[in-house]
């Protein structure tokens, strides 16, 4: 665990993030609104940063009262998503999805009912260099800038856009400033749980797939980090901007998602992440979940979870951490037994690279508010419970490890 994170102060200024960013419309009219707002300075030039923004005004589906609002943060690759603002419009939610690497997508393409013919978002090749960018997103731009100007790190200029993404929504006066979420994807995930930390006007965070302790154990991750030379370099990066130095931070309330077998985010690594935040937090583990953009967006229990914060929704079961007995019967306890529709004990006795290995999994019993399964192989190295309601919305226990 890092142990210099108290030496370096947040570098951004906190006071001018939480003011609305200027900005103008690209676009003013139709489902999905285009805007451009301003940035942080990069190496010393002022930038803008493209967003999409969709509510249920836009679409046409208002009832007069203010929506909660909902941040978008994409992955490494990605842009501005037309799509994942529509769906979370429909959702009821104002949102935002911004580009971080200094482009802009092609505009979505939708028909006379508001369907999308053509998203525009995914052909890298169609996104077009905004005239004032800020950063790439490649390699360069995430590890090597270290030690030089913080301020030109991109993990600086994408937090701060972040934070002023949501500033601008906040301001809208369709939107109810105290009523906001982020959520992200991949790089976007690790991004939540850097903004997460920093940023306290949120009411709650779903990072999907990104984590901490990217400098240890399987993370692709690892090798760009153990390049930096001198090791100094490769200290203050970590100390910096991996979230695990600034998950410690994070009282929003939090819900993890990521998949067992995740080579970019392991699960060791996800766990380590998890322990680290102190405040209320919840964790959904899904046996080999595909790593992608769509598929980072598509549970249900993520919109759920930010409803149960953001608008009162029912919220997702809760789990206590597992404990195994002397007969290696494993047992966790529920929130509300009478709720759970199938609880299943998943385990691997595999070893070697966590990406590669195969789960198995055992049928659990409910009775009184506590699940039982069990027994555990003498060779299982790594369990952990899934718990599905009867919404069929899931929730996992804390992975243990031998």
């Amino acid at each position: 665990m890092p142990t210099k994170a108290a030496k370096y102060p947040l570098p951004w200024d906190m006071d001018a993030l939480h003011q609305a960013p200027g900005y103008h419309w690209v676009k003013d009219s139709g489902q999905i609104r285009e805007i451009l707002y301003a940035g942080e300075k990069y190496k010393g030039k002022p930038t803008e940063v493209f967003a999409f923004y969709a509510s249920p005004k836009t679409l046409g589906i208002s009832d007069g009262k203010k929506f909660p609002a909902v941040v978008l943060i994409h992955g490494g690759g990605g842009t501005a998503f037309a799509e994942w603002v529509n769906l979370w419009a429909r959702r009821g939610y104002a949102a935002i999805a911004m580009d971080l690497s200094g482009r802009r997508p092609l505009s979505p393409i939708l028909d006379a009912t508001g369907a999308f013919k053509s998203e525009g978002s995914y052909d890298r090749k169609t996104r077009s260099r905004l005239k004032n960018g800020g950063p790439e997103q490649g390699n360069a731009e995430k590890f090597d800038s270290i030690g030089g100007d913080t301020s030109d790190d991109w993990q600086f200029q994408t937090v701060a856009d972040v934070m002023r993404a949501h500033s601008l929504i906040r301001g809208f006066p369709e939107v109810d400033p105290d009523r906001t979420a982020v959520t992200g994807i991949s790089w976007g995930g690790y991004l939540t749980c850097l903004v997460a930390s920093v940023d306290d006007r949120f009411k709650a965070a779903v990072p999907v797939y990104g984590c901490g302790f990217l400098y240890v154990g399987q993370s692709v991750q690892k090798p760009s980090i153990d390049a930096l030379k001198p090791p100094k370099r490769r200290a203050e990066w970590i100390a910096r901007w991996d979230p695990s130095s600034l998950l410690p931070r994070c009282r929003v309330p939090i819900l993890f998602v990521n998949g067992t077998n995740d080579i970019h985010y392991p699960l060791d690594s996800y766990m380590k992440s998890y322990a680290l935040v102190p405040g209320k937090k919840m964790i959904r583990l899904e046996p080999k979940m595909r790593h992608s953009h769509p598929a980072g967006w598509a549970p249900k229990e993520i919109g759920i979870f930010i409803d149960s914060y953001c608008k009162g929704g029912k919220p997702l079961l809760s789990l206590g951490a597992p404990a195994v007995d002397a007969h290696q019967s494993v047992s966790i306890t529920v929130s509300d037994g009478s709720q759970v529709k199938e609880a299943r004990l998943h385990f691997t006795t595999d070893t070697g690279l966590r990406s590669g290995r195969n789960w198995r999994d055992l049928p659990a019993s409910v009775h009184a508010g506590k699940i039982s399964a069990g027994p555990l192989p003498a060779d299982a190295n790594t369990w952990y419970f899934i718990v599905t309601d009867k919404r069929d919305a899931m929730v996992s226990s804390e992975a243990k490890f031998r």
